[in-house]
């Protein structure tokens, strides 16, 4: 049991709604929506349902158990989880003793997990059984975990240096727990990212911040604490009140966001109990939990959830779908239109944002309005700068990095040199530069060209990937692709892309090549089409592009770059 100097309850100093001591925090509002609509259901998986009152109830008892463990004000909680309701009653118990949730990529190895953990100074983790063996081979060198929590998945028992899950969430308190230092709305939600290049880094993000980004298209909008009266009695009316589903792993951004946002309108999340995409299953699910939102990233999960479709078109009942939202990657237009065809109702909304910057802009399709691939609206905040450091003119042509003003993280946690590049002053406004590349056309649209740590430089001509990648894409015989740059004498760069070809291709090599000319200008055609079986992608559906050149040098012949 926590002793009474370690756990601050719920009859202590507290504002009027219960939020904060110094803005919106998440815990509090969830807190609100766990009065306001105790018996409305708050996570499903499979056969495992909880209610909202259930939900605050284990993550208070969850919260008891990490202060009780000696843990510090925004101490960091690394979850090492699949998609399942653990994970969002660790964000939950987290937010409440005003400790800082951390995402960890299950798929990542022995090293990558060291550094992770111990860069985010990590003073809890929370993990699955399945990764038992993983957390014995590096437990010894995870010196600053003061507590292991053991998520029983049926694999591998809980350890005797660990906590059951069960145990942690029956753990005794009077509801409402917090930490002796309170919460706050500077307090942390901290995302790592990869990116594509060097070891990930995490970006803070402050959660007065987070949520009024979440929240921005919400009935009621929380910028401020003096809007919570009106977000509580929209949120007990139940309007607004959907159902997720989080296809996309939670242990990434787009999910976690997604689920943030669905919880904060007083909402249900529904989580697959498979542990790799499935779209029948998925649509499943859907059907019978009465899905209304499904998050996903892109092609990776949208191309799946339409071969379903087309296979089985009568199958499903999909009438209460109304969103499927994707951020992260491109998302393209041939795909969301076929989709509607399926389902007519649907609303598609492709978000440009990254970990580092939301609200970039978007892009919403509809039956009656389609949106091109890769072409966004910009947002109210978002800008385009030139690598000079000024402001690109809409319809000049000239390309230049995507920003954001106004609401943004902290910057990358331990990390000042990689925080000032990122987050660079110009005429004294902070803006977020995460690095994607786009134009602004001449009505104000952004057309996103891509990462510049990926770009290719052919001939001195400047190429991005998921142009031509987008292209390869819309042919009838292609699955997915990839666009790489592989080293030439004569030009530098030459582009060779790598392709999955769907069951019956009949298209070769050349006749891709042709595709794409017609599309774009010749010098951003792919000299070499190389196929595979499976372009392996991440749960989040970006791409290793570091394996894929080296598959491309391999097949071609060419050496690396010395």
């Amino acid at each position: 049991m926590a002793s009474e100097n370690s756990v601050s309850r719920h009859d202590e100093p507290r504002d009027a709604e219960g939020v904060g001591l110094d803005g919106l925090t998440f815990a509090g509002l969830w807190e609100i929506v766990a009065e306001e609509r105790p018996d409305a259901r708050a996570q499903v998986q499979g056969d495992r349902v909880f209610t909202w009152r259930q939900f605050d109830d284990r993550a208070d008892g969850l919260a008891a158990a990490m202060l009780a463990a000696g843990v510090a004000q925004q101490d960091k909680v690394a979850q090492y989880l699949y998609n399942c309701p653990e994970y969002l009653e660790g964000v939950f118990a987290s937010f409440k003793a005003g400790l800082v949730p951390v995402n960890t990529n299950y798929r990542y190895a022995d090293a990558e997990l060291r550094y992770l953990w111990d860069n985010s100074d990590a003073a809890v983790v929370m993990f699955h059984g399945t990764f038992v063996p993983t957390i014995e081979r590096i437990r010894d060198d995870c010196t600053k975990v003061k507590l292991w929590l053991h998520v029983d998945d049926g694999s591998h028992p809980c350890p005797d240096w660990a906590t059951p899950w069960e145990t942690a969430t029956a753990t005794p308190n009077d509801g409402k727990v917090q930490g002796p230092w309170g919460r706050h709305g500077s307090d942390l939600w901290l995302l790592y990212t990869g990116g594509t290049t060097g070891m990930p880094k995490g970006v803070m993000w402050a959660q007065q911040s987070l949520i009024d980004l979440v929240t921005r298209t919400a009935a009621v909008r929380l910028a401020d604490t003096g809007d919570v009266p009106a977000w509580r009695e929209n949120v007990a009316s139940g309007d607004g009140a959907g159902v997720l589903l989080p296809a996309a792993p939670l242990m990434h951004g787009t999910g976690q966001i997604g689920s943030m946002r669905a919880l904060t309108d007083g909402g249900c999340i529904v989580t697959m109990i498979d542990r790799s995409f499935d779209a029948a299953r998925a649509l499943d699910v859907v059907e019978r939990e009465g899905v209304t939102s499904l998050a996903i990233v892109g092609d990776a999960f949208a191309r799946p959830i339409l071969a379903a479709l087309d296979a089985e078109p009568d199958r499903w009942d999909l009438s209460k779908v109304a969103r499927m939202g994707s951020s992260g990657v491109m998302w393209s237009q041939p795909v969301k239109q076929r989709l509607l065809e399926h389902i007519p109702q649907l609303m598609i909304a492709d978000s440009l944002a990254s970990s580092e910057a939301l609200g970039i802009g978007a892009s919403v399709t509809t039956k009656d309005s389609v949106a091109e691939t890769a072409k966004f609206s910009l947002g109210p905040s978002a800008v385009v700068i030139a690598d000079d450091g000024s402001l690109v003119e809409p319809g000049s042509g000239n390309v230049g990095r995507l920003g954001i003003r106004g609401v943004m993280p902290e910057g990358y946690y331990k990390d000042e040199v990689k925080t000032a590049t990122t987050f660079p002053v110009i005429d004294g406004v902070r803006y977020s530069v995460p690095g994607d590349y786009g134009i602004v056309e001449a009505d104000g649209s952004i057309t996103l060209l891509g990462r510049g740590s990926v770009c290719i430089n052919t001939g001195g001509e400047k190429v991005f990937p998921e142009e031509v990648e987008e292209v390869l894409k819309q042919h009838p015989g292609v699955v997915d692709a990839i666009a790489v740059g592989v080293p030439d004498e004569r030009f530098g760069q030459i582009i060779a892309a790598v392709v999955e070809p769907t069951a019956t291709n009949t298209a070769d090599g050349e006749a891709l090549i042709d595709h794409v000319r017609t599309h774009l200008a010749r010098y951003k055609a792919p000299r070499h089409v190389l196929f595979t079986e499976s372009l392996t992608r991440a749960p989040n559906g970006k791409i290793d592009y570091k394996k894929w050149t080296g598959f491309a040098r391999d097949q071609l012949g060419v050496a690396a770059p010395s």
